[in-house]
């Protein structure tokens, strides 16, 4: 009895946690500890980084960056299904649907092991088009496609690793959401040093060290819900009789977790797209300037992972309080995760500044890297004030269940504003324009994304205030 005592308190510190917690201290509450946790998640991706830069060979390096888009495209699927279930998660305890709510969770799961199956067999059956697409060339053809060959076998373990840390966080588990990650982060630590060089696998090494890491994080997400540790537990069943108007139905919620996730999905597939096209324009500049621009990418990594987590924190709090028709906190909660991610990226863009060259060398000894490197650092850092503030914005429509306000703000984003600026200001100016082009485009996206999602608030809470539906 005292064990159900106490996992009900917990469960009541999460729900306040979104309801009704003063909006500074939620968004520090939630957001805090996944940095945290996703900060040891930057781990992942440097580890490999880390310890292929230290064969010296600059190929297998740039490798290692030319296949950090499969990764970002597998984390794409993930996001699908996991911002669509989770967010409607959110909401539905907002509303007190809490049947509704495992269904979703239910249904999340079943959809992320059907998707990993899906993506390893075709990407393996396309793997050579593939690599030819990332942009690999005759010194890294071979590297790349041993790299991104072992992911693609793994995608289920990577995919449910990442999925269920949302699910959890959707339903206020803030710190059981990054369990599996950052236990797969350590593993991965520890692995790889012993697959690259005790068993001389190189390149391979590291991925299947990411590999096994990514499927003992899954188990211990897994391990969380099978224990009762959740607010949440899986429904006895997936598949329910009912009409087609019935909006708990199987349908109706895979419905509802696309129509969300999809365009969550599409974001960090334009953002891949982006990625690809700034590697193939990098590439004129020579090889090692991709193992340059690949070791900045993961170093900006830290930053990206504070706006990420303050974003992902904010996102269940908007959502429960737009299930609760709480405009009000919706506002307030937009304003204070503002002013703090802005602030903390502000002293982080300065740090990494100043100690560019420094940190670029952790990871090389070549000259011609370090330098090309530190230049991409220092303008790329330029980014991080105001990109957190597009992500709360985008992040928080799709917790409000409104995808085609998310969608908006990506694809202006990407397609309009940043990949014609790359290919623009880089025939123009170069390797700096190259580099220069998308703390151009987040300069503008975060005025235009604050606007909106002000607006639409507003709009619903004086809508609400006149007692119509909405």
């Amino acid at each position: 009895m005292a064990h159900n005592a106490d996992t009900d308190n917990n469960q009541d510190r999460r729900l306040y946690t979104l309801s009704s917690e003063q909006p500074a201290k939620a968004v520090a509450k939630m957001g805090t500890p996944l940095i945290a946790g996703m900060m040891i998640m930057v781990l992942y991706n440097l580890t490999d980084t880390f310890f292929i830069g230290l064969l010296r060979d600059d190929y297998q390096l740039a490798a290692v960056n030319l296949a950090y888009p499969v990764m970002m495209i597998t984390i794409a699927l993930s996001n699908m299904v996991g911002t669509g279930a989770s967010t409607l998660i959110a909401r539905c305890l907002g509303a007190g649907e809490t049947d509704k709510a495992r269904h979703a969770l239910t249904t999340g799961i079943a959809l992320t092991a059907a998707t990993g199956v899906a993506v390893t067999i075709i990407g393996l059956l396309l793997l050579d088009p593939i690599i030819h697409g990332l942009g690999a060339k005759d010194n890294t053809s071979l590297y790349t496609r041993q790299y991104v060959g072992i992911l693609l076998i793994g995608t289920i373990f990577t995919m449910g690793n990442y999925t269920l840390g949302q699910l959890l966080r959707g339903e206020g588990s803030v710190k059981y959401s990054m369990l599996g990650m950052v236990c797969g982060t350590i593993l991965n630590i520890a692995l790889d040093p012993v697959f690259i060089f005790a068993a001389g696998l190189e390149v391979r090494g590291a991925a299947i060290a990411t590999i096994i890491s990514n499927a003992a994080g899954m188990a211990l997400s897994l391990w969380v819900y099978a224990g009762g540790r959740a607010v949440l537990r899986p429904a006895g069943r997936l598949v329910r009789k009912s009409d087609a108007s019935d909006h708990t139905s199987t349908g109706a919620i895979v419905r509802e977790i696309y129509r969300v996730g999809i365009p969550a999905a599409l974001e960090t597939l334009l953002t891949s797209a982006a990625y690809i096209v700034c590697n193939n324009l990098a590439v004129a500049y020579g090889e090692l300037t991709v193992a340059a621009m690949g070791i900045s990418q993961k170093i900006l990594s830290f930053g990206n992972y504070v706006y990420q987590g303050f974003a992902a924190g904010v996102q269940p709090i908007m959502g429960y309080s737009f299930g609760a028709r709480d405009y009000r906190r919706m506002l307030q909660v937009l304003k204070a995760g503002v002013l703090i991610v802005s602030g903390t990226e502000l002293a982080i863009m300065a740090v990494c500044g100043i100690f560019a060259p420094h940190l670029i060398g952790l990871f090389t000894g070549s000259g011609e890297v370090i330098a090309a490197g530190s230049q991409a650092l220092r303008a790329l850092m330029c980014i991080l004030p105001f990109v957190g503030a597009t992500s709360m914005c985008r992040m928080s429509f799709q917790a409000m269940g409104k995808p085609m306000h998310a969608l908006s703000i990506t694809l202006v984003r990407q397609l309009i504003l940043y990949i014609p600026l790359l290919l623009l200001m880089d025939h123009a100016f170069g390797f700096s324009g190259l580099i220069w082009a998308q703390p151009i485009t987040e300069v503008i996206m975060m005025a235009a994304s604050i606007s909106l999602l002000v607006r639409v608030i507003r709009t619903l809470q004086r809508l609400d205030t006149g007692g119509n539906h909405v």
